[in-house]
């Protein structure tokens, strides 16, 4: 007896754990299941609300919470693979986005011909076996490009072929022809679903007869790759076609979107201030110090035309002309000196 009360007493207390599935509130919800949506119009308890805010509002979220679930589950329900799945009605309230509803993806030419035809695509096996090496094989990845060097270690010279060429070359040559034709295709399909004529090389297309259709085919190409050709390089006087901007999202000048989050923004406008505050000027010591005793001269010049004369005896301005070459100062015995008579 002992042991079942104490069972029962633990099953007490673990029941006080769990809350009733039915909640009373004074006004009920407004529920848009389309969107998984409640609106609690109640008003707060004041007093719980100050005194324990965090135990008050995980109460009331639970409580909302278990109403929108009883709501759910009173929608027609169906089972689909051993689970049970509720038909949701249409949305009500309209989510506002930040970047426009993504295009579906158009179709390439083969899906677009399996779907005309009605062939459908079949999920292949990750491995296969070979016959050959007597071993499961994967359909790619190191291991299979291994496989295919041990089945191809000898290769039969065709009768007709010549008996010195090295069949091992050839083979991997038309494997790299076949690879870039699959690039060139994939190339077409996005220039074809972007609506962009691309034209066609050759030596007998005449429509390629100019470098302005050459140029506008290589902007075409290098925009048409998985980085929107962001991440290809350029010959180092090489121009953009002009006419394409618009129609090839790698050459185009326009704004970009803002950023999704706000911290993504916040982090991206700091870079753009720590750039402006951090940029130092760029200084030649050289052209500082020649421009500095340039300035200083033209000052002692100008300071030197500014000084005025000075004047001597009655106000005129005293002369003191040099003696010419071979005579002395003094003439003869007169005392003369300077054309002064000596007292």
């Amino acid at each position: 007896m002992d042991v079942v009360s104490k069972v029962l007493m633990n099953s007490a207390l673990e029941a006080q754990n769990y809350k009733s599935i039915t909640v009373n509130k004074h006004i009920d919800l407004e529920y848009d299941l389309g969107t998984l949506l409640a609106v609690d119009t109640n008003d707060f308890d004041e007093k719980l609300l100050r005194s324990n805010t965090n135990d008050y509002l995980l109460d009331l979220a639970r409580d909302n919470v278990q109403l929108l679930l009883n709501r759910i589950w009173e929608l027609p329900t169906e089972r689909v693979d051993e689970a049970i799945v509720v038909k949701l009605p249409p949305p009500k309230t309209v989510l506002p986005r930040c970047k426009p509803v993504p295009k579906p993806r158009p179709l390439t030419k083969w899906q677009q011909f399996a779907k005309e035809k009605g062939i459908e695509k079949k999920k292949k096996d990750k491995l296969s076996w070979d016959e050959q090496l007597k071993k499961w094989v994967p359909l790619y990845g190191f291991k299979r490009a291994q496989a295919q060097k041990d089945k191809d270690w000898l290769i039969e010279v065709p009768g007709n072929a010549d008996p010195m060429e090295d069949q091992f070359a050839k083979k991997a040559q038309a494997k790299g022809e076949k690879v870039a034709k699959n690039e060139l295709q994939r190339l077409r399909n996005i220039a074809k679903a972007k609506n962009v004529k691309v034209p066609r090389f050759g030596l007998t297309n005449p429509d390629v007869s100019s470098a302005k259709d050459l140029q506008a085919a290589v902007t075409v190409a290098k925009a048409s790759t998985a980085s929107l050709g962001k991440f290809q390089d350029k010959l180092p006087q090489e121009k953009e076609a002009r006419g394409v901007a618009a129609i090839t999202p790698g050459a185009s000048r326009k704004r970009k979107l803002p950023p999704v989050s706000g911290t993504q923004e916040r982090s991206e406008n700091l870079n753009i201030v720590e750039s402006v505050l951090n940029k130092k000027p760029k200084i030649d010591i050289e052209k500082a110090v020649a421009r500095q005793i340039n300035q200083e001269q033209v000052e002692r010049s100008e300071e030197k035309k500014n000084e005025r004369p000075k004047a001597g005896r009655g106000g005129k301005k005293r002369s003191n002309p040099k003696p010419k070459s071979g005579k002395g100062q003094r003439k003869g015995k007169t005392g003369k000196t300077n054309g002064r008579k000596r007292r």
